[in-house]
């Protein structure tokens, strides 16, 4: 018998087996592919592929339900989800809804985190069991809201957007447990990314098991693996806290300690000096000092003089040297006509009045 359909919740078991269902839009199967079968195939099936089965549909005695037991398995292209899911994907990558650089950071000590999820399950109830653990003094906000089923992706998107508004939390952890494709869609609609992107707060991305990854992983500033590491993530540990503080008070006490022992040796230093044990003694010195300077002035101060005296007696020996008054001692006279030196004769006439200066006096004489 030969069935076509898409598979969901794959799962590939450490046995070897492989688990999954078949479906189409209007019907769904249980299958199995057993070890046996497996080795042969000439790829890894994985959830959205459409794929051509080859098998028997036999009941499944403990639960009492049909289901195809696979023996051969052929690719026959890849689900319309898959597909749309690859499609979204890209277009928002090159839109930068995925870039790094807008990647907010997870705040060190929250004081409230906010839940985004169902409000029944085990999903809220592991997040708040490891954050009290983690640290009782951080109070969980819970939103509730529908993780699947039409209209969960616009009720999730206007959470996160009433979050930020009210600004009901430090850092909002979006979560819900494990599915198929279809289980998880509502994480991989265009509306709950953009809401992440342009969300204020910090998000941290906590959806399906380790291996799913859905568009909201990729746009939310922080992914987790599992609800529960997301909210190892969000939440510190009281006690790494507590023993980081005390590794700080530790490292402070020792260096206040070395700075009051360098400071206590450097007082002891500066009281050993001749400053404090002496004080009079620097005083002193310096008056020695000034005395030295005061003494060196005065000396040069009378050398100056002695200088200036000796190049004024030199002066007044050449001025006297060419004074015409010391030629009027060997006999020389001035004579002088009208106030004027009379230095030719031809300048004098008969009758003109004269004066004839001496080394001692003058004399009135008249040109005859």
């Amino acid at each position: 018998m030969l069935v076509k359909g898409e598979i969901s919740n794959f799962k590939h078991h450490y046995t070897g087996h492989m688990y999954f269902t078949l479906k189409d839009e209007n019907s769904l199967i249980k299958c199995v592919m057993f070890k046996g079968y497996t080795d042969k195939l000439a790829f890894i099936p994985k959830d959205g592929m459409k794929v051509v089965i080859l098998g028997t549909v036999s009941v499944f005695e403990r639960d009492g339900v049909y289901q195809i037991y696979a023996k051969a398995m052929k690719e026959d292209g890849i689900g319309d989800l898959h597909t749309k899911y690859e499609e979204l994907k890209a277009k928002l990558e090159k839109e930068g809804l995925f870039s790094v650089e807008h990647k907010k950071k997870i705040p060190f000590m929250p004081k409230c985190v906010g839940v985004l999820t169902s409000n029944t399950g085990a999903v809220i109830r592991d997040i708040i069991n490891v954050s009290t653990r983690r640290n009782p003094n951080v109070y969980i906000k819970l939103l509730p809201v529908p993780v699947q089923g039409p209209g969960a992706a616009e009720k999730i998107a206007k959470a996160i957007e009433l979050m930020n508004e009210k600004k009901l939390a430090d850092v909002i952890i979006v979560a819900r447990g494990g599915g198929s494709l279809e289980d998880l869609w509502t994480f991989n609609e265009e509306i709950v990314a953009r809401a992440i992107y342009e969300s204020k707060l910090p998000i941290i991305s906590a959806v399906g098991h380790e291996t799913d990854f859905t568009i909201a992983d990729f746009t939310a500033d922080l992914r987790a693996p599992t609800p529960s590491a997301a909210a190892e993530l969000a939440v510190p540990r009281i006690e790494d806290i507590q023993e980081k503080l005390e590794t700080y008070r530790s490292r402070f006490k020792n260096s206040l300690i070395k700075k009051l022992e360098f400071m206590k040796l450097r007082y002891q230093k500066c009281m050993a000096g001749k400053a404090f044990k002496d004080p009079m003694q620097k005083i002193n010195e310096q008056y020695m000092l000034l005395d030295r300077i005061v003494k060196k002035i005065e000396y040069n101060i009378v050398n100056k003089v002695k200088d200036e005296k000796t190049k004024m007696i030199k002066s007044i020996s050449k001025l006297d040297a060419l004074s015409p008054l010391k030629t009027l001692t060997r006999g020389y006279t001035v004579t002088e006509h009208n106030g004027k030196i009379v230095n030719s004769s031809k300048i004098l006439k008969t009758g003109d009045k004269i004066e004839i200066t001496f080394s001692d006096g003058k004399s009135s004489a008249q040109i005859t």
